[in-house]
């Protein structure tokens, strides 16, 4: 979302956390269209009212393996459902290209693999921090999640000094 959004005047900078990062006429469809073979599936469930979820039984180990059972069934049990559109919305102007950005890579990510994750980083010129973490690497380590915001937020203000 902040690749788009990410134009608005009032931005000054992008922080990634384990997220897609696409590039102009991309879509999260698209860059998850062709996987490589041995990258991980995501346990997302069929559509339901355009709406999709991921399987409360798969969802520990794919998306929060570096949390306890008890909050990754908390996590499961409290989704917030994201629209099918979604997946499809093309990017027109990404904010990575005008403005400085870092990317937090989660280097256990079942969700988006992280060799993805490294080249849409790269592709974008991020700053780039690796942390091992699961897809809820903003769960399982919150103070590197926020040592890379501090750090991002005190380099554009830097900047702009």
């Amino acid at each position: 979302m902040i690749t788009e959004t990410g134009n608005h005047p009032n931005v000054a900078a992008l922080v990634y956390i384990a997220a897609f990062a696409p590039d102009k006429g991309e879509s999260v469809n698209t860059l998850i269209a062709d996987p490589p073979p041995d990258a991980p599936v995501p346990p997302i469930l069929p559509p339901q009212d355009g709406f999709l979820f991921l399987d409360r039984e798969k969802f520990h180990d794919s998306f929060a393996a570096d949390v306890s059972a008890e909050e990754a069934a908390f996590m499961a049990d409290s989704q917030v459902p994201w629209g099918v559109d979604a997946l499809g919305g093309e990017i027109s102007d990404p904010a990575w290209r005008s403005k400085p950005s870092w990317y937090l890579v989660a280097s256990e990510d079942r969700m988006i693999p992280p060799p993805a994750q490294r080249s849409m980083s790269e592709r974008a010129g991020s700053t780039v921090v690796e942390a091992a973490g699961s897809h809820a690497i903003y769960v399982s380590q919150p103070a590197a999640v926020a040592e890379l915001i501090e750090k991002a937020a005190s380099e554009v203000k830097s900047a702009a000094s």
